[in-house]
């Protein structure tokens, strides 16, 4: 994928060498995510979940507390990584590549591989510079000001900041800032967002707001979100993994219990956990 205007080519991820990248099933699987196990340190977080992430769509994952939701979504771009005794067995195939191979960096994956956080986290300098930070890291050459604009105007968020651009990001309200990370993200065009509980700090119109953006850039961007709100996942999510946990071995270990359909999963679910999950039975 390609930056507009005069901007220099992005180097794709590259084959690892020795290694045939296996091939997802559906050709319109951009990630193909299996996890085996995931431990930090001694404990295992996560057993068993595989979840593809389709192009061009909106991928949910919901479950209570504690089953893993957050660290599969931050799998998929390798910000476990960051996480003292990290430990991963099985595959996140990124294009048929799987991004953990040891001749794969983690910075480049980001690249492509965006995400969004659960608390709005604008650093404290202007709007523009806020925006403009991934393109500066990436050494674009194109015109920052159009891709600044650009990125604003998909994040909605334009028309309430194209006077005070030189304003500190800091200065917006909860919803505005979400948005601003969210242009910052979708700025370097990655051909995946990941969204990490993104309106659960904000207030309802906020979240509507939110909740809006995010089907219109799933025309442009594949999208992957962590949610605890039902309703939310129903709204906007075309496909929906739950998880849940096992504490069979006195532990807390994440699984995928299903995966589908939203419409289908909420409400036609297959597994007895589900439905007691979304009757609200726990959380």
């Amino acid at each position: 994928m390609s930056l507009s205007g005069e901007a220099q080519q992005r180097q794709p991820i590259a084959k690892p060498q020795g290694v045939e990248p296996k091939k997802a099933s559906d050709n319109h699987v951009v990630i193909d995510c299996h996890i085996r196990e995931l431990y930090y340190g001694p404990f295992k977080a996560v057993r068993d979940t595989a979840i593809p992430v389709k192009k061009n769509t909106i991928t949910a994952f919901i479950g209570p507390s504690g089953c893993g939701k957050s660290t599969v979504l931050r799998c998929l771009n390798r910000m476990n990584d960051l996480v003292r005794g990290f430990r991963f067995e099985g595959h996140v195939l990124f294009r048929g590549r799987d991004i953990y191979h040891p001749s794969v960096d983690a910075v480049a994956v980001r690249r492509f591989i965006g995400m969004v956080f659960q608390q709005p986290n604008p650093f404290a300098t202007s709007i523009f510079n806020n925006v403009a930070f991934g393109l500066r890291l990436n050494n674009f050459k194109g015109d920052k000001h159009a891709k600044v604009e650009e990125a604003l105007k998909r994040a909605a968020l334009w028309d309430e900041v194209k006077d005070k651009l030189h304003k500190s990001g800091l200065s917006l309200s909860g919803g505005q800032q979400q948005r601003l990370c969210i242009a910052r993200a979708i700025a370097t065009e990655p051909e995946v967002l990941l969204m990490d509980e993104p309106c659960s700090a904000l207030d309802p119109i906020a979240t509507r707001k939110i909740e809006e953006l995010m089907l219109e850039l799933k025309s442009r961007f594949t999208i992957a979100i962590v949610t605890h709100n039902l309703h939310q996942a129903l709204r906007v999510a075309d496909l929906t993994g739950f998880l849940y946990v096992d504490t069979s071995q006195g532990g807390r270990t994440g699984y995928l219990v299903e995966f589908g359909d939203s419409r289908q999963l909420f409400e036609n679910p297959r597994e007895q956990h589900t439905k007691e999950y979304i009757r609200g039975e726990f959380s």
